[in-house]
């Protein structure tokens, strides 16, 4: 599929997922968001994607939505009603799904749901959906330039793209609090000591320094160990006990174990690399499916 807001490139397994308005500043818009649900769901099945990097063409990451459309200027359909009944059993209708679901939230979840890795590359300006679409990704390093900013309040509206889930399990609620109250635009250097980013890089540097990561997750590793492991992390560390957990890391041992598993074990007795076949596309154990919805 062909993007008119994204450029799809992929070198060595790594998908670089660059936004791509660069005379907009990579606002974000309706078409962008169906895009990158598009494209997250794309790269979960795709086994020549193995981890994926998502940065902004030009001097911006993106710039929060693009406030210059008709109309509601989110794409929403404003002669709806909708209540918590309707959100809970017609998500999908397309009055809802299309007139009264966030996109940004829509973008997230596909993140959520993504079966590779996610490195954010800031490099530039990431205010609004620009900030809380980085928040469902893994990591987040930032080039020197970025700013970023969670400004919701400044134009009278509420975080969304599911930040109010993401971000307090990022920073702690008392951060995540003060930046959405005060609405302000704070440096890369601001959102390391808050814990949001990992690290603050020399903007030439920030591409490199996202890809050596990404090699890490690629490098002899099972692309179904990986796949799982990450679903793993974001719903069981939601889940109220630890029973929880146990349930579904017992079915990902004893199917994994089957397979990748036992390549792992013998490359390790025999002294080298491994050779993982497993392919996230076909070969997800069988209780995957069900339990991912």
């Amino acid at each position: 599929m062909n993007y008119n807001t994204l450029n799809w490139s992929v070198s060595d397994s790594i998908l670089t997922l660059t936004l791509n308005r660069p005379e907009q500043m990579n606002s974000f818009t309706v078409e962008m968001a169906n895009e990158l649900v598009d494209a997250f769901n794309r790269a979960s099945v795709d086994d020549a994607v193995r981890a994926i990097v998502v940065t902004g063409a030009g001097k911006a990451f993106c710039a929060g939505m693009d406030l210059t459309r008709s109309g509601n200027v989110f794409g929403l359909d404003e002669s709806q009603k909708p209540t918590l009944k309707d959100m809970a059993e017609r998500q999908d209708d397309l009055a809802i799904h299309e007139g009264v679901r966030d996109t940004g939230g829509r973008v997230t979840l596909s993140i959520f749901n993504c079966t590779k890795p996610v490195i954010a590359a800031i490099n530039g300006a990431a205010v609004g959906i620009g900030a809380t679409m980085i928040c469902a990704m893994d990591f987040r390093l930032a080039s020197e330039k970025a700013r970023i900013g969670f400004v919701f309040g400044k134009i009278g509206i509420t975080p969304e793209a599911c930040s109010t889930w993401f971000l307090p399990r990022i920073v702690g609620i008392e951060q995540a609090l003060e930046w959405n109250y005060s609405a302000d635009i704070f440096d890369a250097e601001e959102a390391k000591r808050g814990g949001l980013v990992r690290a603050v890089v020399a903007p030439d540097q920030l591409l490199p320094e996202a890809y050596k990561l990404a090699r890490r997750f690629v490098d002899n590793k099972s692309p179904v160990g990986i796949a799982l492991t990450r679903q793993m992390m974001y719903r069981n560390s939601a889940q109220p006990h630890p029973m929880d957990a146990h349930k579904v890391d017992s079915l990902a041992i004893f199917y994994a174990s089957q397979q990748d598993g036992k390549e792992g074990v013998k490359s390790f007795l025999e002294k080298r690399a491994p050779d993982f076949k497993a392919k996230v596309s076909s070969d997800m154990p069988s209780f995957y499916k069900d339990w991912a919805k």
